[in-house]
This record gives C-alpha cells, structure tokens and sequence, in this order.
C-alpha cells in the first residue's frame, strides 16, 4: 500500500496521465451551436452571426455612461509616465477606480456592481489599458479570472452574499494556479489542501500571481487528497489574503507591465474553511477553464486599444514627419504599415466585439471563438505595435522620458511594445492556444473515431467506432466538395452599389473552410494516434481557422455599419482591406501545412539537446547569473520577508 500523501509531496505524472488529467477537465459537451467549431467541420454558418447580434438599450445607455465617467478618470487621475518610472500604481488610483465602481463592473448590481455587459466590460478595459496596460490588467485579473468569475458561474449563493459586495467595491482579487515547477501541466500541482475537520490545510507555493501583492481575496488551485470525505483531485478555494501562514515573498518585476502587482506566495499551514470551496472536490481544473471562455475576451479588449492607439500615433506622425519631400506616410514602404495597422485594428475590433455580444446573448458556445480571439489579438498586436516602432523610427526606439527631456512629444511606443509582449504568454500561451483551439477543433472527429487510433482500446471497441466512423463521414465528406463559395451570386448582400465587394471575401471563407476541414481530414487519416504530437501543423489549422473568423466578423461588421449609417463606406473599405491580406496570409498557411521543415527541426532539436552543435555556442560569454533555473518550491514555513501591501 502507497503512503498517504503528504504536504511535500510532488506527483509524478506521466505524460498520458497529463494528457487524462487536462481532458477530464474540458467541457465535453456542446449544447449551443458554435460559428468557429462549425468553421473547423467545413461548415459556413454566416447565419450564427449575421445579422450582428445587437446590445439591449437599457445595457448601451449603463454602459456608454460608465465609460464618459471612466475616461474622464483615466484624462484627469492616471499619469502613465508616473506608473512606468515608479513601477506602480499610486494607491490614490487604485483608491479613485473602486469609488468609480470599476472593480465591479462584471458584478451583479444586487451585490454591488455596475452589471455591465460583455461588450461595455471589454470596452472599458480598452479604454483604461490604453490610459496604461498594468491598470488593465489589475481590473482584468480581479474580474476575468479572480473571484468575481469563478463564483458567478459556480458559487453558492450564501458565497455569492459574502464575497462578491466585497469584491465590487473594496477587495481586490487574485487568482493562483501556476507553479515554479508548473506552468500549462496542471496534472503535477504540487501545492496541497488536507482536509480536517471543518477546514482545508493548505500548504504550498505559488509563482506569477497576478494582483497577489495587493489582494485581499485569493482563488488558489490546490490538490486535495481523496478520503472518505470527497474523492479528492484539484480544488478551487476562496482564501483570504491575510490569512496566517501566507507570506508574499517577492514582488516580480518584468519587461514591461511595471506596474503589475505580481508575486510569489507560500502558504504554510493556512486553515481554509469548507464553506470557502468553490464547487466539489476536484472540479478545480474544469471551473478554471470554464471562468477563461469568457474571461480571455479581456485580453485581445486590450489589444484593440493598443491598436487604436498604434493607429492614432502612426497617423499623427507619419502625416507630420518628411522625407525626400514627402510625408512618409505617402512613401509605399511606410504606407503598407498604416494600412496593415488601420485593417487589422477593424478586425480585432470586429472580432472582439462579435464574440462579446454573443457572450452576453448566450445562445451560442463561444469557447472556441474566445480562444481564437485571444491568440489572434495577442499575436496582431504584437505586430502592430512593432510596426509602429518602426514608422517612428529612432524615436519609437527612445523611452518617452528620454523624448520629453529633449523637447519632443512623449510618445511610449516603445513601452507599449514592452507592454503588449506579455499577452503572447498570459492566460495560455499562443503555443498552448493552439493546441486547445485543436482539441476543441477536431472533438467531432475524435467523438466517432476515437477509440480507433486509442491504443488502449480493444479490437471490440474499435469495431465499433469504426462503424461510427463510417457513418458519420459518409454523410460528411461529400458535403466537402462544394457549397456557396463557388456560386458567384452567394452572400450578394454584401456587394452593395458603390462599396467594395466583400461578398467574395465571404466565399473565399467558405471554400477556404471546406478546405480546412478536408486537410484535417487528410492528416488525421495519414498520422492517427500521431496526430497529437504535429504541433506544427495543428498550429497551422488553428491560424487559418483564426484568419478565417476574423474576415467573417470583419465583413459582418461592416455590413452592420453601413445598413445603421454609421461610416459604413470606411468600414467596407476597411474591411476589404483587411480580407485583402488575411486572404494572403491564409494561403500562405496552406502551403506550409504540407511543405515546411518540421521533419527537420525536429532533427536539429534533438542534436542540440545532445550536444551536437554545443561548437557554435563559442565565442560569447554568458551574463547571466548563478542559480537554479526553477526555484526551490518545497513547502513549509517562509524564510523571507512578507511584501504583501494592502490598499484603502
């Protein structure tokens, strides 16, 4: 008999125990239709989001009032040059934000809250990461992923009554899985909560926690023993933050964000109630993820403030700056990069917006969509605001301290693109995001076919699924070949008299999405059981899956522009562009679906992992300092200094 698990204990989890662990935890059921997993099948279901769904009056008027009294906050109260040089937000601006209801705008007005909606939440964030992106992320981490999230969803009401008035007005809230040992692998969390008597012991630590310098409540994952009380696994805890035994033992600092209140936290020995557990015993993984489909939006909602903010400055700068007689903006090389920059803003806009409002009407499942707008505004904004550095030259490289003490306008870009760099990481890193986006994208393949390319299946069971199989893609297959794509007169109502035609935008989607689906077919054909591990090709899928829905909604978008007169010919002008390179780019994805080098990568990884090319490391010496390359995690008490601040 194995030895009862102890609070020093670390799992040992093979890679297939993982892989169970992470599948257990997904959403297995689709009960609403979905526009990005129809995509993925080859189905064009313009029909889920067109017309673009629309707000209720009563939330615009809520919303539209919140954010004048939010801009004004952020024109008259935050300085953002303040923030960057000192590394953080002025308490007096944390202070005037939960006066102004900001930490509850998610929250149900009868706890407290402003009760926006998705769509006014995400505008919000756009509007005060654009005043400075840590801000953003304080709101987003407390609301997104923090408390407020995880109890709307699953709480109970006498925890809704307890903690969610706090949360709106006076508390700030962090949310703690990650490890120093564990990052996306949630199957070895090693930080554990024993159950005796009325309360959980937990004992642990917890690295990057997002707001844990400065929070007063605290979601924290942690690994319960199975007993004769609950059958155990990961479980999600309330806990407060001055709680004895939890020591903040260092204040992270990073490129950029330097305002971020994000730390280490040891807990030794902290007494959690029972009632303080949010939904049963080891139902921990599924509620974090089910809290991120909707909680990511926040992300690309920053990132479409940077972008308009990237096109704001491009547009001012380039109009006033000449060169060989010209402003440069009127030079084609410059000018691609306005273009790219007004274009893609449309779509991420277009994108966000659409999923959000889908998000509020709830008659769609949008986790693949808000999947899909994470990774794709992560990426995009990256580009743009490295774009704009760029375009402003050496002075997009110069700090905007550096501009002001020399006479010339304070423009941050290079901080932006500082700022912007972490969203590649946060919340799923884009190389993560591609392989959720994948499972989620291929589940109607694996629900019929499975159990054939399962090794662990008897030939009973693969019997079976192969007769599934059968029928599923004998009526699924043919309906492949062809569709509306290739009927020149499909979707006409996007061609209207005197605007660009967009309606061929939307055929292209169509035949490029049968398309998609019929590789994917393909591949799961050729490598089976090996499919999980072409990570390079799922990424691949993923990034034409993600060009394809942001042309949808860019197209949907301006269509809905234009039929309510609001700019409507800029915003079909905008989206043509936009479709324009999208439409390149998909094709790009194409070709290298099945001619790149990944055969070959492979290969060199594995020489320089052995060794093999350890010769083109001389030359160089290596500045960084002595020290493990992940820190000591092993529980027990704090030998550090505790630099958990409270605020208010």
């Amino acid at each position: 008999m194995s030895a009862p698990p102890t609070p020093s204990s670390r799992p040992t989890v093979t890679e297939r125990e993982a892989r169970q662990v992470a599948e257990a935890a997904r959403e297995q059921d689709w009960r609403k239709p979905s526009f990005a997993k129809e995509l993925f099948l080859g189905r064009f279901r313009l029909d889920l989001i067109h017309p673009h769904p629309l707000p209720a009056e009563e939330d615009v008027q809520r919303g539209e009032e919140f954010l004048a009294k939010l801009r004004d906050f952020c024109e008259t109260k935050i300085d953002g040059a303040v923030i960057e040089r000192d590394a953080r937000i002025p308490d007096d601006v944390i202070t005037g934000l939960k006066e102004l209801g900001a930490f509850g705008m998610k929250i149900d007005t009868k706890y407290g809250g402003l009760g926006l909606t998705q769509v006014y939440y995400n505008k919000a964030l756009a509007l005060v990461g654009s005043a400075n992106p840590a801000i953003g992320a304080l709101l987003s981490a407390h609301q997104s992923i923090g408390v407020p999230q995880p109890l709307k969803m699953f709480g109970t009401e006498e925890q809704k009554d307890t903690f969610l008035p706090r949360c709106a007005r006076t508390d700030i809230s962090a949310f703690l899985l990650t490890e120093p040992d564990v990052g996306s692998d949630p199957a070895r969390l090693a930080t554990t909560a024993v159950r005796d008597g009325d309360d959980y012991v937990l004992d642990g630590v917890k690295l990057w926690t997002t707001n844990g310098v400065v929070a007063d409540l605290l979601v924290v994952m942690a690994r319960v023993p199975k007993s004769e009380r609950g059958k155990g696994g990961i479980t999600a805890f309330v806990v407060e933050a001055a709680s004895e035994g939890i020591t903040v033992e260092n204040r992270n600092a990073f490129m950029g964000l330097r305002g971020l209140e994000n730390g280490v936290t040891r807990f030794h020995r902290v007494r959690v109630p029972a009632a303080h557990r949010i939904g049963p015993e080891g139902a921990g993984l599924k509620i974090a993820l089910t809290t991120l489909n909707t909680g990511r939006l926040s992300l690309p909602a920053m990132c479409v403030g940077a972008g308009k903010w990237c096109l704001k400055i491009a547009r001012e700068w380039s109009a006033v700056r000449e060169q060989w007689g010209k402003p440069v903006a009127l030079h084609e090389a410059v000018g691609s990069k306005i273009s790219f920059i007004a274009a893609t803003t449309f779509a991420l806009e277009a994108v966000l917006d659409l999923s959000s409002q889908m998000a509020d009407e709830d008659r769609n499942d949008i986790r693949i969509e808000a999947a899909l707008a994470k990774l794709y505004g992560s990426e995009m904004a990256c580009l743009m605001a490295d774009e704009l550095v760029q375009i402003r030259g050496g002075r997009g490289f110069e700090t905007a301290a550096s501009l002001e003490a020399r006479g010339e306008r304070a423009v941050p870009a290079e901080q932006l693109l500082r700022d912007l760099r972490i969203n590649r990481i946060f919340e799923g890193s884009t190389e993560i995001m591609h392989l959720l986006i994948a499972r989620e994208a291929v589940d109607a393949h694996l629900s019929v076919a499975g159990d054939l390319i399962d090794p662990d299946k008897s030939l009973s069971d693969k019997a079976r699924a192969g007769a599934q199989a059968g029928v599923f893609y004998a009526k699924w297959l043919p309906k492949l070949v062809a569709g509306p794509g290739q009927l020149p007169r499909s979707y006409a109502d996007f061609h209207p008299s005197g605007h660009p035609d967009l309606s061929a935008h939307l055929r292209h989607v169509e035949r490029a999405a049968r398309k998609l689906a019929r590789s994917t077919f393909y591949a799961m054909s050729r490598w089976q059981g090996r499919m999980e591990t072409k990570q390079g090709f799922l990424g691949r899928v993923v990034d034409i899956g993600a060009e394809l829905f942001a042309m949808s909604a860019a197209c949907v978008r301006a269509e809905h522009l234009r039929a309510k007169g609001d700019h409507g010919r800029e915003a079909y002008q905008l989206a043509d562009a936009f479709c324009r390179q999208s439409r390149i780019r998909v094709e790009e994805l194409f070709g290298r679906l099945w001619t790149n080098t990944d055969d070959l990568d492979r290969k060199v990884v594995k020489g320089v992992l052995g060794g093999a090319y350890e010769w083109l490391e001389q030359g160089v010496v290596d500045p960084s300092g002595d020290g493990p390359w992940i820190a000591e995690a092993t529980p027990g008490p704090s030998q550090r200094e505790n630099v958990r601040r409270a605020i208010g």
